[in-house]
């Protein structure tokens, strides 16, 4: 139980030391691990959960780091970063 513990504040000692884009990868990334794993039931889906978690962390990371500007879809469905409109 002690290791788990050590084990905890080593990885969150680690994330503080992050940028708030990495922090939100790292977070997305562990979640959706945990997500994809339970509801497959198989490493591929824990690995695809990984990977879709931390695209998606990335994203609300980044939008953090950048106040006052929002993540928008053009027509064509492509991502694009501009001043919220409030």
């Amino acid at each position: 139980m002690m290791k788990k513990i050590v084990l905890i504040g080593a990885l969150a000692g680690a994330l503080a030391s992050c940028t708030a884009t990495e922090q939100g990868t790292a977070i997305g990334a562990g979640t959706g691990a945990v997500i994809g794993g339970a509801v497959t039931n198989s490493w591929g889906g824990a690995a695809v959960g990984a990977v879709a978690g931390g695209l998606t962390g990335a994203l609300i990371g980044q939008s953090v780091e950048r106040r006052g500007y929002c993540i928008y879809r053009d027509r064509y469905g492509r991502r694009y970063e501009a001043r919220c409109r409030y």
